[in-house]
Parts: structure tokens; C-alpha cells; sequence
């Protein structure tokens, strides 16, 4: 049973730990998830996207009251994955990394979630040069450097989220947009340079998975209450 029924005031984050026996999960899937699974180059990975799908589909199922394997999901230009039948107002996203995922729900309104590994190997400043805002920059270099790398997880994580729940990939321009990334700064999309009103168009929320990973999710509106939920008890179908 699902905690509580999803009002159309809120976001719910599911809390997932992948590392568990993906055979229940297989059954769940259709051949096209079961294909791309087969895709990946080492059994662990596999293992965690059969167990994330999985997830992903008995959750949205107790959620409208039908059988897993009746989710029927197409696929934006970017991959955005949303339901067509059952027919629903449900949004949702899915962001795993290093044996967690995270996925998010709403009713109604498009949402965005991302998880990152923080201990994963980065030439951060290199990268934030590349792909932040000149005002993210600047925040990032401000900041002491035994911050730094936690900083820009933070920002890569909200910058990830907003254009998940846009619908977005990277190819929009993660430079043409800012989010907060200090330590002491609520998460939050500052400023839009293609598109100013995105700013009161979207609410940013950190989330808490612990030291090794930056979370965030992105949802429309600003009047949403956010609840998280762990999954790991929850069984497959």
C-alpha cells in the first residue's frame, strides 16, 4: 500500500536502493526495457536498470490501481519517458547513480529529479567552464576550496533536475541558466537568460540521500509540499 494518496499539491521522491535481485523485476518489463537492459556492458549496471524499471513501474501501478506490465510508456526527443495508457495526469521522473535511484511523482504538473555520486571523479572546474553560467562560475571560485566539489554536484544535480522536468537535454544550454550551488543557498533557478519567466515557472528542492550523493527535484508551481518516502521495503508488483 502506497502511504498516503498523491494530492495535487505535492511532489512524492521515492528513495530506491538498487542492490537488490532484479529476477522478481524482470517479469514487469517489456521487451523493449528488457532490450535495452541486455545493452549494458557489466551485470551490475544491468541488474540496477532491471531493478529501477521495476521500481518504476510498481510504483505509478499502486498509484492508479492497475498491473505493472499495463503501463504502457512512449518517449519524448529527449527521452523523457511519460504514460499513455493508462490514460493520467500522473508525472513522473527517475535519476539513478553508484546503487540508488530516486523517483519522483506528481499529479498534474511536470517534474524533474536528479541524483549524483559525489565521490565520482571530476575535473570540476574544467567541467563548471564548460557547461555553468558566468554567475555560477563566479559563486563556485568564491567559495573555499575544500567546497568546491560538493558545490558543484549541488549545481549539477538542480541544473539536471530543471531540464529533466522540462523535458530538456543538455542541448538547451546549461549556460543559459543559473541555480544557487552555495552551501548556505536553498535550492532555486535564479535566473533563465532564454527565458526569464521560467524563474516563478519552477520550484527547486534539495533532497537529503545522505553524504555521497547531491539530489535535487524540480517541479512547475511554487504552492507544492514535498514528501519523501524509502522504497526499500516495498516488494516487486
Amino acid at each position: 500500500m502506497l502511504p498516503a494518496p498523491l494530492a495535487r499539491d505535492e511532489v512524492h521522491v521515492w528513495n530506491i536502493d538498487l542492490n537488490r535481485d532484479p529476477t522478481p523485476f524482470r517479469d514487469l518489463l517489456s521487451v523493449e526495457e528488457l532490450r535495452r537492459a541486455e545493452c549494458f556492458r557489466f551485470e551490475q549496471d544491468r541488474e540496477h536498470f532491471l531493478v529501477a524499471r521495476g521500481m518504476l513501474r510498481a510504483l505509478l501501478a499502486r498509484y492508479l490501481g492497475a498491473a505493472p506490465t499495463a503501463l504502457c510508456f512512449v518517449y519524448g526527443e529527449h527521452g523523457k519517458p511519460r504514460l499513455v495508457a493508462p490514460e493520467t495526469g500522473l508525472r513522473f521522473n527517475l535519476s539513478h547513480s553508484h546503487g540508488r535511484a530516486l523517483i519522483a511523482v506528481a499529479e498534474g504538473r511536470d517534474v524533474g529529479v536528479d541524483l549524483e555520486y559525489v565521490h565520482r571523479r571530476v575535473a570540476e572546474e574544467r567541467v563548471a567552464q564548460r557547461y555553468f553560467s558566468p554567475e555560477e562560475v563566479a559563486a563556485l571560485r568564491a567559495l573555499p576550496p575544500a567546497e568546491r566539489k560538493a558545490a558543484f554536484f549541488r549545481g549539477w544535480s538542480r541544473k539536471e533536475a530543471y531540464l529533466k522536468a522540462r523535458g530538456d537535454g543538455i542541448h538547451y544550454g546549461l549556460r543559459h541558466f543559473t541555480v544557487s550551488l552555495a552551501p548556505d543557498e536553498p535550492a532555486a533557478l535564479l535566473a533563465n537568460t532564454l527565458h526569464p519567466e521560467e524563474v516563478t515557472r519552477w520550484t527547486l528542492r534539495n533532497l537529503d540521500v545522505g553524504p555521497d550523493f547531491a539530489a535535487c527535484v524540480a517541479a512547475e508551481g511554487a504552492g507544492w509540499t514535498l514528501r519523501t518516502f524509502d522504497a526499500s521495503r516495498l516488494p516487486a508488483g
